[in-house]
């Protein structure tokens, strides 16, 4: 068996990665591999010089910073794997940085497509209803996925059109509902949610046609469904409500501390990112209707 293997089988056994990760270490080492073997080396016979050169290469060859910062990763496992098996006396990625990565932008809808999307769904089934509430009060109220999968009844006061949210360390918000999200609860619960509820009994305010707390993946699904059948086809993320609720708030003037404090984010740093999204839609819309744009 050859180390490759002997490695890969060992993060399969002790760390239980998945087959895609182990697909993606065994991708890098094995390239690695065969570039050193046409340039006179072996996996195990290398100092960093070498891999400061594979890594020159990869630039040359135009290979983005995220998959070389996948590489170095693979590698740095790789090696520590082989000075502990005394493979190796010494790791030759000790000493190398990683490339800098900048954050790329979340991508987002307009709100034209947030507004088909929400009304999508057919509100003459249960399960139309529920998902127009979903989408809805993730758009007005910027929530996680998790938090919207998991929200309880008692987390939600229609009286004071606020929901509260407990968010990423146990921190705890007050996020606003919005008058359409409000409307849009209020029938679910009165209609839809007694239907897919049936005998059971759930504190979960969103249910499975089972009338069970739904998963992540099953909204995934949801919104995934919609945006098929109106033909959008951006890449989607779990995600891409929220976005849209921080891209537009932002495009309509919303200062970044009450974004922050809405998204439940720690750091100001995380919210900024959402100051560029806003930037290249101001840059998109002056291109397309300045007459010098």
């Amino acid at each position: 068996m050859s180390f490759i293997e002997s490695f890969i089988d060992y993060l399969w056994v002790e760390q239980g990665l998945s087959d895609n990760t182990l697909s993606s270490y065994r991708t890098d080492l094995k390239k690695f591999d065969e570039w050193l073997s046409d340039n006179g080396f072996e996996l195990t016979g290398i100092k960093t010089s070498n891999v400061q050169d594979y890594l020159s290469w990869r630039y040359q060859q135009k290979l983005s910073a995220r998959s070389t910062a996948r590489f170095l990763s693979t590698v740095r496992r790789f090696y520590g794997y082989c000075v502990e098996q005394s493979l190796v006396t010494e790791d030759p990625t000790l000493n190398i940085q990683s490339p800098k990565l900048g954050k790329s932008l979340p991508h987002t809808l307009t709100e034209k497509e947030v507004e088909q999307l929400i009304a999508a769904p057919d509100l003459e089934d249960a399960i139309g209803v529920r998902d127009q509430s979903m989408l809805e009060l993730m758009y007005s109220s910027g929530l996680r996925v998790s938090e919207l999968v998991t929200l309880e009844i008692s987390q939600v006061s229609i009286r004071q059109g606020v929901i509260r949210i407990i968010g990423k360390g146990n921190k705890e918000r007050l996020v606003p509902m919005g008058e359409q999200a409000i409307d849009s609860i209020e029938l679910y619960v009165s209609v839809s949610r007694p239907e897919l509820l049936g005998t059971k009994q759930s504190n979960v305010l969103f249910l499975s046609k089972r009338g069970q707390q739904m998963t992540r993946q099953t909204f995934w699904y949801r919104v995934k469904f919609y945006a098929q059948q109106l033909g959008i086809t951006k890449h989607l993320s779990p995600h891409t409500l929220r976005h849209a609720f921080a891209t537009h708030l932002l495009n309509h003037g919303a200062d970044l501390r009450t974004l922050q404090m809405l998204l439940g984010h720690s750091d100001l740093s995380t919210t900024q990112i959402y100051t560029h999204v806003a930037k290249e839609r101001l840059k998109q819309l002056h291109q397309e209707h300045h007459p010098r744009g």
